[in-house]
């Protein structure tokens, strides 16, 4: 797969002329002169689409609609499980953060396990992903069309989800600009509607307006049954919804090959994503569980709506909808973005149809965005015939193939950081705060959260069907072996200079 090569020429954290011998890793040199062509990609995402996609990926409806079961799990104790996997979460962006750098390239952590794990790594880890967000386009359409049945209940659910699908469908074959811009105001309408939801709850609890002042309190998060209403354990148990809210934060990698600008914009997108979480997931919970009582909150209903009908805002419930129903549109238009991206990366590879690898005259990857559409509108249907708890099922399916690509991540960095100091790679341009070792911290706490999944009898199946995958993956991975050989060796990684 062909990478853009960023980074100075003339020091040591350079990619050329640094004096290092670049062999053990991939298995020979790695060539850094900047003949190899580039991926074809326009780089039409500039600094502020990246930006907002960035904040976008850390809000979601994992927040907006999961929070209130977890709620009524954990009690107010769902805050610290928001803040240690947010801890999680940003020592993986910063592995990515420093791979990115040695080496942007799209589908790159598909890529990264190839290079530092072996080619079967990266075709598990590229199918994988694939998976992840075809799967969650699939719960995304549908719960979109039951947002859209709160305003207009005669309008079919499937034709509200069609509409939807070929709308974002025919987005993402423009072109990446407009993708990125659908994005940026998609987000943009998140972003502001927790703010707002912010201000509205400190008001109310500094002032006392509104029908929840009387109620209202810092003391809310302890004064029923304490912190840990229903024990560690319980709260522990949460992990596996809140895990779920922070997939697609690494979408902003998938973006490298596309960033005007990657050696900008890439770290600037990572070093801010402590303060989003600590201010759209930490601080939102903190004043909407300060404002209304944890114990108001049930299942199956999002705790921004419970807080806004609480406080007494006409239309509150409506306005909270249509935030709902961006998220779910972005998280939509996000996964055919990455999915078409991802199936471009396979087929370069050898790994898919050599098809799949056509650039459309717009520059995307237009046959790979339509499969991944496909199989997302046999979602649709699917969601709209099987009982309700498919849903969760779908689910729980996208949380454990993010999970996975996680894994990869951690794993190539640790692996990536070993070669540096052996002197076979050069170090990149923004390496992670405490090295490999804030990686395996991090892969330990994703193996805690797979055994928590385990553990649970409801989402233990997304285990199962991984199982499944695995097996099916690995049926695919012997056929393409038998067939070309050659595919399934260890290449040299080429590199683009640019800037």
């Amino acid at each position: 797969m062909t990478s853009v090569q960023v980074g100075k020429n003339d020091d040591g954290h350079g990619r050329k002329g640094d004096g290092h011998d670049r062999k053990g890793v991939v298995g020979g040199e790695v060539p850094v002169e900047g003949h190899a062509p580039e991926e074809g990609y326009e780089r039409g995402l500039n600094s502020r689409q990246v930006q907002m996609i960035a904040i976008g990926g850390a809000i979601g409806v994992g927040l907006f609609l999961g929070a209130g079961a977890n709620i009524a799990k954990a009690g107010p104790s769902l805050i610290l499980m928001y803040a240690l996997a947010g801890v999680i979460i940003f020592f993986i962006m910063r592995a990515l953060g420093e791979l990115l750098l040695y080496r942007p390239v799209s589908g790159s952590f598909a890529e990264y396990s190839r290079e530092f794990l072996g080619p079967f790594f990266g075709y598990f880890t590229g199918w994988t992903y694939w998976l992840m967000w075809v799967v969650t386009g699939m719960a995304e359409l549908t719960a979109a069309a039951i947002y859209v049945n709160y305003w207009f209940p005669q309008i079919p659910q499937w034709v509200t989800a069609l509409v939807f699908l070929l709308v974002l469908f025919g987005a993402n074959l423009i072109s990446v600009k407009l993708f990125g811009e659908i994005e940026f105001w998609f987000s943009m309408v998140k972003v502001t509607a927790l703010i707002g939801m912010i201000v509205i709850g400190l008001g109310v609890l500094t002032f006392g307006f509104s029908s929840a002042g009387d109620s209202a309190a810092v003391s809310n998060l302890w004064a029923f049954d304490g912190f840990f209403p229903k024990g560690i354990g319980s709260s522990l148990m949460t992990l596996q919804g809140v895990m779920f809210a922070y997939l697609a934060v690494e979408l902003v990698g998938v973006t490298a090959g596309e960033s005007e600008n990657p050696e900008k914009t890439l770290p600037k997108a990572i070093n801010t994503l402590p303060w989003r979480i600590a201010l759209f997931y930490v601080g939102a919970l903190t004043v909407i569980l300060c404002v209304v009582k944890w114990t108001e909150f049930a299942p199956g209903v999002s705790p921004f709506v419970e807080a806004f009908a609480k406080i007494g805002i006409p239309a509150g419930a409506g306005i909270v909808n249509f935030v709902v129903l961006t998220a779910a549109l972005s998280s939509c238009n996000s996964g055919m973005y990455s999915t078409g991206r991802m199936l471009r990366t396979l087929a370069d590879n050898g790994e898919a149809p050599r098809i799949f690898n056509k650039l459309s005259s717009t520059k995307t990857p237009a046959l790979g965005i339509t499969v991944s559409m496909l199989f997302m509108g046999i979602g649709v249907v699917l969601n709209y015939i099987v009982p309700e708890k498919a849903f969760g099922y779908v689910i729980s399916v996208a949380t454990a193939a993010g999970i996975w690509t996680w894994l990869m991540i951690l794993a190539s960095h640790i692996l990536y950081r070993r070669a540096v100091d052996a002197g076979r790679l050069p170090a990149s341009s923004f390496p992670a705060p405490g090295g490999a070792k804030l990686s395996w911290v991090a892969v330990v706490f994703l193996l805690f959260v797979t055994c928590l999944i385990a553990y649970d009898a409801d989402s233990r199946v997304c285990l199962y069907v991984m199982a499944g995958w695995a097996a099916a993956l690995g049926i695919g991975w012997t056929v393409l072996k038998s067939r070309n050989p050659e595919v399934t060796e260890r290449r040299d990684p080429e590199f683009e200079k640019i800037g």
